[in-house]
């Protein structure tokens, strides 16, 4: 994939008038026959991410993402970028993989991550050079590096191995040559296994502080329940990091506050005590601020994620965003300490928006996103450097066409996509029209978004098929960004609709709260407006339609099944089918008994049958194809079990699909993106009315 040169960039300048509104087409120039976007394309794709601006606003540096097709793994290289000129060049790149820069104060060097043979190591390059050094030997790998404002130090997250239960009492002898079965695992923890971590190893996240030209890293906490989010202070005397040091903290997964750690008395401190979440500090210029994010638990199962600032050490906290109504994230303080500047989920899209003293916002830019490749989830990254005239931000551009590409835009002047990471790719590939819906549910008219990919040469006659792909969460929200798994449904020839029903976040805290101890329910009354109104525009036939969705969306996808028979096939991915069982052996299931039910499953075991889809499992009738990861710890495998098995012994027919060494990120592989959707659709075509007509 190319990077553009001056003269490119020059017609690529014609459409940035259009980013404060939105995305925008990339127009390029292709063969006269444009070819469909096939399995084989997935491995091809690229996608900006993580840009990071130099001190002095200079150079960006950012990584240049894709995918290792002989690894078969997301992969990474690390480029640079000139803000005057929008010219980039590579500057780490090899075997392995380069991601999560950071300048150091002066901008002379830059620290990253290198993950290499399987192993994560703590890199420092110095730049005018290109000479660098391995900062430490790890034996995990670390993560969220800062460094110190003198520049001498890093502090960085790691986890560090304990000691756990060992009930090893046997005395028997093992023969020298003996293959006796591997030793029992012991754990007298709640949570003993993690999505994507799987049985965890006893110990926890620490934060250490190591010398940024390299040496011995120095761990600094100490906690059975581990840290996160280390931040120096303006002089570098002191950390402020996150963590739970309750005395259950496991009972209460959400909680946190924020510590500070004084490095010379080593006086560690809570200066946050609420009910509720307390995370990502950021600390003002002038060093007496401090911003956070968090908000007051009322153990609901969502709540909006608001902005609080403290002005002088003993002032109480500000809410900033009390008349905001979206949540935000990525927090960091303009140069000048008047305003925060943050990333907020709005309708959709992506927005960084500026929030003053008094809590007033401005939008700076609508088009973050772009790095979500699969399916079209909300997500992006940005960064800013100065103020006024001189600010500079740097941000992945979200756009209906392609993924992300880095746009940067100084001072008051046009914004500049200065990467074209996919126009090589996609010039020869047919793209679908994607047209935006603004639909009232049948419910209660409720307006509710949603999206459709119409595949070229389809016709509004009613004869096309259609997929209803649903998002997970259900606290998430899509956008109207590119998916690989949507350009391959529209490959294929399927209309296909993704929406945000009640219960997605971006439209309000009330709209997320709509489903609150309802889900599933309303949420399906909104999909299924969504349907009904496509029917009505004449792009599909009522007879071939058919749906899908992961997690969340693995929900809906079964529960809609029991309560209409309008699909003519379903492909559940994922699902939680029983609320009891996800409660009980999920690695969130005290957040589903403590916020989402709020009561145990043996005192209020109605409750939990009621709100589970395997309630309505004797009303299915639709052929279903029940796809879950091996190692999926989130919605494990006998959750998807449950309902395959209730519809086999129903005689309704059925498929079920393991695939193996995947967490619940069951395409997080580029060949297993493309396996799910082509078993989706390889199962749709089965029970496909218009091609079983074709076989007669």
């Amino acid at each position: 994939m190319g990077l553009p040169t001056v003269s490119s960039l020059i017609k690529l300048a014609v459409l940035m008038a259009l980013l404060s509104e939105g995305t925008v087409a990339l127009a390029v120039e292709g063969p006269s026959t444009p070819r469909r976007f096939s399995a084989d394309d997935i491995f091809e794709l690229e996608w900006a991410r993580s840009p990071a601006l130099s001190p002095d606003g200079r150079q960006v540096i950012w990584v240049r993402a894709g995918y290792d097709r002989v690894t078969d793994r997301p992969k990474g290289a690390l480029w640079v970028t000139d803000v005057n000129s929008g010219s980039s060049e590579p500057l780490v790149t090899g075997r392995g993989s380069y991601h999560s820069p950071r300048f150091s104060p002066d901008g002379s060097r830059l620290a990253y991550i290198a993950s290499e043979d399987k192993a994560s190591s703590l890199m420092v390059r110095w730049l005018a050079s290109g000479r660098e050094t391995k900062v430490a030997d790890l034996e995990h790998s670390p993560r969220q590096v800062r460094w110190s404002p003198d520049g001498k130090q890093l502090a960085f997250v790691l986890f560090t191995p304990a000691e756990g239960l060992d009930l090893s009492a046997s005395k028997a002898r093992k023969p020298g040559n003996a293959e006796w079965a591997d030793p029992m695992r012991f754990t007298d923890n709640l949570v003993f296994r993690f999505d994507g971590r799987g049985f965890l190893q006893e110990g926890a996240d620490q934060i250490y502080i190591v010398p940024s030209h390299g040496g011995t890293p120095h761990k600094i906490t100490s906690s059975a329940n581990g840290f996160s989010d280390p931040v120096w202070n303006r002089d570098g005397g002191m950390l402020y990091f996150v963590g739970n040091e309750a005395e259950r903290a496991e009972m209460d997964p959400i909680e946190s506050e924020i510590y500070t750690f004084d490095l010379a008395t080593r006086e560690q401190r809570a200066i946050t005590d609420r009910d509720g979440p307390d995370h990502s500090p950021a600390i003002a210029p002038a060093g007496k601020g401090l911003a956070w994010l968090g908000y007051d638990d009322q153990r609901v199962s969502y709540q909006q994620t608001e902005l609080y600032v403290r002005l002088a050490e003993n002032q109480a906290p500000k809410l900033l965003t009390a008349n905001f109504d979206h949540s935000l994230s990525d927090i960091s303080w303009s140069e000048d300490g008047q305003t925060v500047l943050a990333q907020a989920t709005v309708e959709g899209q992506i927005h960084l928006v500026e929030i003053d003293m008094q809590g007033g916002v401005t939008t700076l830019v609508r088009s973050i996103g772009g790095t979500s490749l699969g399916r079209p989830y909300a997500a992006g990254d940005h960064a800013v450097i100065g103020t006024g005239a001189s600010r500079v931000i740097a941000w992945t551009m979200g756009a209906r066409e392609r993924p992300a590409d880095l746009v940067i835009q100084v001072g008051g002047k046009e914004p500049a996509v200065v990467t074209d990471l996919n126009s090589d790719l996609l010039a020869a590939i047919s793209a679908p029209n994607i047209i935006e819906l603004q639909v009232p549910s049948r419910l209660d008219g409720l307006n509710v978004e949603a999206w459709m990919a119409i595949p070229e040469g389809v016709e509004a006659d009613g004869t096309a098929p259609m997929i209803l792909e649903i998002h997970g969460g259900p606290f998430a929200m899509y956008a109207d960004t590119f998916a690989a798994e949507i350009q391959r449904y529209a490959a294929e020839g399927y209309v296909t609709v993704w929406a945000n029903p009640r219960g997605s976040t971006g439209y309000g805290e009330q709209y997320a709260r709509e489903i609150d101890q309802a889900y599933p329910g309303p949420d399906h009354e909104d999909l299924m407006s969504v349907v009904d109104k496509v029917v009505e525009l004449g792009w599909v036939d009522p007879h071939r339609l058919f749906i899908t969705g992961g997690s969340g969306g693995g929900v809906l996808s079964a529960y809609a099944t029991g309560m209409t028979d309008r699909f003519a096939a379903a492909a559940v991915i994922k699902p939680v089918i029983n609320w009891f069982t996800m409660a009980l052996a999920a690695d969130i299931g005290v957040m589903v008994s403590r916020h989402w039910i709020r009561g145990e499953p043996w005192k209020e075991p109605q409750k939990y049958f009621d709100l589970s889809p395997i309630r309505v499992v004797g009303n299915v009738t639709t052929p279903t194809l029940v796809m879950v990861g091996e190692e999926d710890w989130r919605t494990p495998t006998w959750e998807a079990e449950q309902w395959y098995t209730a519809l086999k012994m129903q005689g309704v027919p059925a498929a079920y699909a393991r695939v193996p060494g995947a967490s619940h990120s069951i395409a997080a592989r580029p060949s297993n993106m493309a396996s799910k959707v082509d078993a989706i659709m390889s199962w749709f075509a089965r029970f496909d009315p218009a091609k079983a007509a074709d076989t007669e």
